[in-house]
């Protein structure tokens, strides 16, 4: 059984995709696999739309209620 190669993932997420450190650990594979465009669809996330879908979907503080 392989690893993940982490340095290519890393340097895929944050200089290619422009993630920021914390963004990129924040992700899990199957979302990263999706950015790269090797998920569902097979095309690769833009930044621009990903920015469209945290503002349209922002992460609730953690004292925020539902």
């Amino acid at each position: 059984m392989t690893g993940f190669d982490w340095p290519v993932l890393m340097r895929a997420g944050m200089r290619g995709l422009g993630l920021s450190p914390d963004e990129f650990w924040a992700l899990t594979p199957a979302e990263l696999q999706v950015l790269l465009g090797e998920g569902p669809g097979g095309k690769p996330m833009g930044r621009s739309r990903l920015d469209q879908l945290m503002a349209a979907f922002p992460d609730q503080s953690k004292g925020a209620q539902s």
